[in-house]
């Protein structure tokens, strides 16, 4: 008799779709319950004028796509949306980014006490709290007693009255670094040293050296990493905690909007409809990334 082979495993663990269901199985109903439903009744408020009192919190009323259409009219909503995109332009891809390759490139052959130093005052602004971040910034730019007015000769200057927006774009630039620089410092990793020493044998310069060989290497890192923080920074609400949106709504910011327009003036769903115009955005953005490294892999091949 010829030996009969044993039935092949559905996986390579052996367990089976029934077990391998079980374990997956909580992970899936957190996602239920901690994602799904909040957007479905995310969605559902958007289309009534829910409140969080009187009348319309005890029998809301279905208002279809009013909150839509005076949320795109409201100029207030252009206003916060104009300010987040400077805020994330100016944080994320242009400070975060840039600081934090910076960061990197300069410490790639760098052994010793000073790198290990850089990198973990790097690293201690992004674990530490964020209400204590922000409370350093605060005394750091305090008008009275602020270290920064007395590093600069500068008594009395009001940063985060007269520079809200500059304020809170430096705060988050400081903040956010960290992530941005380990990112570029691993990927720096996969440059070979050889081709930058050929490069500068040939009279390259430093600017020369990023544009032809580092960059087309790393290209894939830089774009993941930007839409990351573009995505983390376009829903950031920390700078309300040094700024509060103010003053006068000069760093008011789309998730500080939605937060003044739902909880604290009681417009669920406006504000509902408003978080979901954050999304359609969020999902322009993160399709234009996702586009552009796609187009990146078609080159490659």
């Amino acid at each position: 008799m010829g030996r009969t082979n044993p039935p092949a495993r559905a996986d390579a663990a052996g367990l089976g779709r029934a077990r391998a269901g079980g374990f997956v199985l909580p992970s899936l109903v957190l996602i239920v319950l901690f994602l799904v439903v909040p957007a479905l009744w995310t969605l559902y408020l958007g289309v009534t004028n829910y409140r969080l009192t009187g009348l319309a919190a005890a029998d809301p009323q279905v208002v279809g796509l009013d909150n839509y259409v005076a949320a795109l009219g409201d100029e207030r909503f252009h206003t916060s949306l104009w300010l987040t995109l400077q805020f994330v332009l100016g944080s994320a891809v242009l400070g975060q980014a840039g600081l934090g390759f910076a960061i990197a490139w300069s410490l790639r052959d760098r052994r010793g006490p000073v790198r290990r130093v850089v990198e973990a005052l790097v690293l201690l602004a992004w674990i530490l709290p964020s209400s204590v971040v922000a409370f350093l910034w605060i005394a750091l730019l305090d008008r009275d007693a602020g270290t920064l007015n007395a590093l600069l000769g500068l008594p009395g200057t009001a940063w985060l009255l007269d520079h809200p927006m500059l304020s809170v774009i430096l705060f988050n630039t400081w903040r956010g670094t960290a992530f941005s620089m380990m990112l570029y410092a691993a990927a720096l990793q996969n440059v070979p040293p050889s081709h930058l020493e050929t490069a500068r044998l040939a009279g390259a310069s430093t600017w020369q050296q990023l544009r032809d060989v580092v960059f087309p290497r790393i290209r894939g890192h830089v774009l993941t990493n930007l839409l990351l923080i573009s995505l983390w920074t376009f829903n950031d609400f920390t700078p309300f905690l040094i700024t509060a949106g103010g003053p006068e709504q000069r760093s008011e910011i789309l998730p500080v909007y939605v937060y003044k327009i739902a909880l604290s003036g009681g417009e669920l769903g406006f504000g509902a409809a408003i978080s979901f115009l954050m999304l359609l955005i969020n999902l322009v953005i993160a399709l234009v990334y996702l586009r552009t490294l796609g187009e990146r892999r078609k080159d490659r091949r």
